[in-house]
């Protein structure tokens, strides 16, 4: 807090013509408190603040960071003068179904704006919305808990154990602990579409058709820009990274982006999906098809009767399930034969995730829905005889979690829980890193930790670290400051 001293702000914003970047960074210092905002013009963006030991100190930090913004090319702005650009927003129509029966659905929970994002695992349905809401459920639709993020969610995706919402405000956020962290600052003029992370590296693909690639320290590595615009899949493993885009999939290599190879789709790639062999898109021209992950070569072709907004397969690509623009669901067998067509019960999904015979879909008109995927049901629900579909509703004592730019505080004797690590943030060539302090550990590596509670200096506790291949270290659990 301010011991008396001047409050001092320094506003500056970098706007660039044609689409490119659109964003500010204000410092403001009180007393010894430095307090940075940064994010897209207009938006509230994110806020880190760090205390520093004097008042001097504090000073000359703020004027450091300021300046070097100046070098980027940001100059003193007035705020609110400038609009902000619009975010794109994934304009979808969906008619009615032409199926002639509706889908076997379990259970409904609307989430009261459009919704893209989902993940299934084995504890927890995920699913994100426009409105920044991201809710966690358990598989019998009971609604756990509620993430409020500043903007809207384009989609989720989980690298392990770890979850990830790729936002409209250009951060991504953690939800894998209690309290959602913005784990990657991607561009402020980069419009997400999609991403997806693996063993902590970033993928994004974006509305001009670029993929950008981002290491666990949140810094960019490397770009592409693809022969085509309205990216809307990439998926990821060890041996490339899979682009689909408005003129079909090309995979990269995922150490310098050199490109594999190429493929022309039937339509522009609308859904992605991965299996360890063969990635899957969904196309605007009413197909799914498979494609080999080594040669780029079409292995199968899936035909639905309207634009593709959505697939998933069961594991191994036995089954491959298909979402279109008609509100309806197919299943196809991993030959293309069509299984079977089935209404959603309301509006077209725009992303699913098939899971024990259950496939989970997020739709249109922004509910997750649980359809009841067995054999059984499936065969009754053709014949006319469907559950009586259970609406779930948000229970007002529900726990609601924002993303958090400090943590709780604990001593030297009462660290928490037991056995917990320490790790020490220290400066090196200009940057704050984060290295393991505790004996079992390679104290050379750095750790994957949130940019906004990196303060020189600090200690924390985690619950657990776990080795990437990358050669660093992830946090796994609660994060506690040290006294």
């Amino acid at each position: 807090m301010s011991t008396g001293s001047a409050v001092s702000t320094t506003y500056l914003e970098l706007s660039q013509e044609g689409g490119g970047a659109h964003k500010f960074y204000e410092v403001t210092v009180d007393g010894r408190v430095v307090t940075v905002r940064y994010g897209r013009i207009g938006a509230a963006g994110q806020t880190q603040t760090t205390t520093f030991p004097t008042e001097e100190k504090a000073r000359a930090a703020a004027a450091k960071k300021a300046g070097e913004k100046i070098r980027k090319g940001y100059a003193p702005a007035v705020q609110g003068q400038r609009a902000p650009r619009a975010v794109t927003r994934r304009q979808v129509s969906s008619a009615p179904s032409t199926a002639r029966a509706v889908a076997p659905v379990l259970w409904r929970f609307r989430t009261g704006s459009a919704a893209f994002g989902i993940h299934v695992d084995d504890e927890r349905c995920w699913v994100g919305n426009q409105a920044g809401d991201v809710y966690t459920l358990d598989h019998e639709g009971a609604v756990l808990a509620r993430f409020s993020l500043p903007d809207g969610v384009k989609c989720l995706v989980a690298d392990d154990f770890w979850i990830y919402a790729g936002c409209d405000d250009g951060t991504v956020y953690d939800l894998s602990s209690k309290l959602p962290f913005a784990a990657y600052d991607i561009a402020a003029d980069v419009d997400i579409f999609w991403l997806d992370i693996h063993e902590g590296v970033l993928d994004v693909s974006d509305r001009a058709g670029r993929l950008t690639v981002i290491d666990h320290e949140d810094e960019h590595q490397w770009s592409r820009r693809s022969q085509g615009e309205h990216a809307w899949m990439v998926r990821a493993d060890d041996r490339a990274v899979y682009h689909g885009h408005q003129r079909g999939v090309t995979a990269y290599a995922p150490d310098g982006g050199g490109e594999l190879w190429h493929t022309p789709t039937n339509g522009g790639v609308l859904f992605g999906w991965q299996e360890r062999e063969a990635v899957y898109a969904g196309t605007a021209h009413r197909v799914v098809q498979r494609l080999s992950k080594a040669t780029g070569a079409i292995e199968a072709t899936y035909a639905c009767d309207s634009a593709v907004y959505s697939c998933a397969t069961s594991p191994g690509g036995r089954f491959v399930f298909a979402g279109d623009a008609a509100s309806s669901v197919y299943c196809f067998d991993q030959h293309g034969t069509r299984l079977w067509k089935l209404g959603t019960g309301g509006g077209s999904a725009l992303s699913m995730q098939y899971r024990d015979e259950r496939l989970y879909l997020v739709t249109t008109d922004g509910s997750l829905v649980c359809v009841d995927a067995s054999e059984a049901a499936i065969a009754a629900a053709q014949q006319g005889t469907v559950p009586v579909v259970r609406d779930v509703k948000l229970a007002a004592a529900t726990p609601t979690y924002a993303p958090a730019t400090a943590v709780t505080a604990v001593s030297t004797v009462d660290r928490a829980p037991a056995g917990a690590i320490v790790v020490e943030c220290v400066q090196e060539a200009g940057r704050v890193r984060v290295h393991v302090v505790s004996e079992g550990y390679d104290h050379s590596w750095n750790v994957q930790f949130p940019r906004a509670i990196r303060e020189p200096g600090a200690r924390y506790v985690v619950d657990a670290l776990h080795p990437a291949s990358g050669g660093f270290y992830r946090v796994r659990g609660d994060i506690h400051r040290l006294l």
